[in-house]
């Protein structure tokens, strides 16, 4: 396919025409990928702001919260650009670290430059989180126009930094339930994701405290209650000239904890667009000023096997993703990916990058992207701020399937994990457009309307996972209280005879008179009336097991009445599929069920 994908101008009255806002334009370039929000005023001022990300777990769970600020600095006529730093994210991963930190400083000078182009401003505002403050001070010299640097909960030491990632590490691997023997404890690591070795080093001989020399006009530190090293740091950068502001970085730990369950501090970010706004209402607009670009080629990531192409899709542009083609020959079908929980396109620990890498090197394409409101897609109007288990998602799938239809894909296949599998399975069962599935742990084939997805996280960080088998038994004890199943008949069949298989049926009964039971086997029945093949792969003891479980039978890896759906179970993997093993047991999945199918 390879096909030259441009951004056109005009996006701004497409979105609203439909009520919303379309993604930022996605651009190449250092063999990263980067965003460029343009400003919402056609006569933006002379400053645009440059995004130096955190990394890590902290960096998931705060890729919305960046776009948010983007949008809202836009709405101010403040153009900005955020990217993800080299081997992090959708870049590339087999560049040369042997320069250390610098490597991702010249990404930042790069990414300034870049910015300027784009936007035809002339001065720059820098805003840091976590490690990226660290690379921001280190290319602070470098950056032409550089007005101010916010810091927000800067890594201040970074020895201090790679001993608190250790630990945080730990807790995250128990949480998943790694056993030891499965922990990476090799070099710098959290959340499956690892710093390159030589980034790593540079980064433990960072300090901040060692700044010589003012780097900026104007600061702002956005510090910890709990780290009086974020205040020392802002009295550093004060007594060495600059003009500095200091603020609490409430809720902070409620934004970094988990992705899922991740509060976003917006009164945080309404102070961050304020203070930039500040910086930039003090610089006039420049007349001579070079010309805004719009129409901006995204241009093409080139891999070893693989060329990636950044995009936007959808009514109005409004929805990001990446498009992963083979180099060679390609094969099958097209792999859709859908992201579990508030994971970004990238998946978790960048598993849907490098599954879909290892896909293009066996001939098979793929599409990963950002559900609206997820991570790089903005929201829908009207659309609840929860959007997981919502049916609105499933509007996302479509445009994503009408997508890939214009480009020519004659099949496609979905794939998901957890939320990103019951979305997979609801519309491989709404729409015939997809052709098959390979599922991994989905915790439940229903959703009961108005069931709280905030309400199942906060139960408890296991509790949607658990969702399954538990809730069902529940709401099913509720219906036989309230009569609305016919305990007597039920009862009846059960005691109509002793044994096993009499018990079995009347189990089957029961579950089958439920809304969820009717509604599930309906689902499935779809599926094998279509002849949709199906793949469920399990990790073993995964709670999404016992709900699987409750309601079907297994010969060997096929489900008893559905010769369309076979059952993998995986060994020693947990609901992430962070062991090696258990991924390329998922890559061999897809690659089978994408050869099913003419591409």
């Amino acid at each position: 396919m390879n096909k030259e994908i441009h951004i056109q101008s005009g996006e701004l009255a497409d979105a609203i025409r439909i009520g919303g806002r379309a993604a930022a334009q996605p651009v190449v370039f250092n063999q990263t990928i980067g965003l460029f929000q343009r400003a919402d005023s056609d006569h933006p001022g002379s400053t645009a702001v440059l995004f130096a990300s955190p990394w890590g777990l902290e960096e998931l769970c705060t890729r919305k919260f960046w776009r948010i600020i983007a949008e809202k600095l836009a709405e101010k006529g403040i153009p900005s650009f955020r990217f993800d730093w080299p081997g992090t994210g959708d870049a590339l991963d087999d560049g040369d670290f042997s320069r250390g930190l610098a490597v991702w400083s010249d990404a930042l000078v790069a990414g300034a430059g870049l910015l300027k182009d784009l936007s035809g401003c002339q001065r720059i505002i820098v805003l840091s989180q976590g490690l990226g403050c660290v690379v921001a001070a280190d290319a602070a010299g470098r950056i032409d126009g550089l007005e101010a640097i916010a810091f927000m909960a800067p890594v201040v030491s970074g020895r201090h930094y790679t001993r608190e990632l250790s630990i945080w590490s730990g807790m995250v691997d128990a949480d998943l339930g790694l056993p030891e023997a499965q922990r990476d404890k090799t070099g710098v690591s959290i959340a499956s994701l690892k710093l390159p070795a030589e980034v790593a080093e540079g980064l433990r001989r960072a300090n901040l405290m060692t700044l010589g020399s003012k780097i900026a006009a104007e600061c702002l530190v956005l510090a910890r209650v709990d780290r009086p090293s974020d205040r020392e740091f802002a009295a550093h950068l004060s007594q060495l000239g600059m003009d500095t502001v200091t603020e609490d970085y409430t809720s902070y730990d409620k934004l970094v904890s988990n992705p899922v369950i991740s509060q976003l501090p917006l009164a945080v970010a309404d102070r961050i667009v304020d203070w930039a706004a500040g910086v930039a209402g003090r610089f006039p607009p420049i007349e001579a000023r070079a010309p805004v670009v719009r129409d901006v080629k995204a241009g093409t990531l080139q891999g070893d096997g693989f060329a990636e192409t950044p995009l936007r899709f959808g009514r109005g542009d409004r929805l990001y993703g990446v498009l992963c083609e083979p180099q060679g020959t390609r094969r099958g079908a097209t792999v859709l990916f859908l992201t579990s929980a508030y994971d970004r396109h990238a998946g978790w620990g960048r598993t849907i990058v490098t599954i879909a890498r290892a896909l293009a090197r066996r001939g098979v394409a793929s599409l990963r992207f950002d559900t609206a409101n997820a991570s790089d897609s903005p929201p829908v109007p009207g659309i609840p701020d929860q959007v997981l288990y919502h049916d609105a998602q499933n509007a996302d799938v479509a445009e994503a399937l009408s997508f890939l239809g214009s480009l020519g894909t004659a099949a496609i296949i979905a794939a998901g994990r957890c939320s990103g599998a019951y979305l997979g399975f609801q519309n491989i069962v709404a729409d015939p457009r997809l052709s098959g599935a390979v599922l991994v742990n989905p915790i439940t084939f229903y959703w009961e309307p108005g069931r709280s997805v905030d309400e199942a996280v906060r139960e408890g960080s296991r509790t949607l996972e658990e969702y399954g088998s538990r809730l069902l038994r529940a709401s099913t004890f509720k219906r036989l209280v309230r009569g609305e199943l016919d305990f007597v008949g039920i009862a009846r069949n059960v005691a109509g005879g002793i044994g096993r298989r009499i018990a079995k049926r009347a189990r089957h009964l029961l579950r089958g008179r439920t809304t969820e039971g009717r509604a599930v086997y309906k689902a499935f029945g779809v599926l094998k009336d279509r002849q949709s093949p199906v793949e469920l792969l399990y990790s073993y003891r995964d709670p999404g097991l016992e709900y699987f479980g409750y309601y079907f039978d297994t010969r060997e890896d096929r489900i008893a009445g559905y010769p369309n759906v076979s059952v993998k179970k995986i060994p020693d993997a947990d609901h992430n599929l962070t062991p090696q093993h258990a991924r390329t047991i998922y890559i061999d999945a897809l690659e089978q069920m994408a050869l099913r199918f003419q591409g």
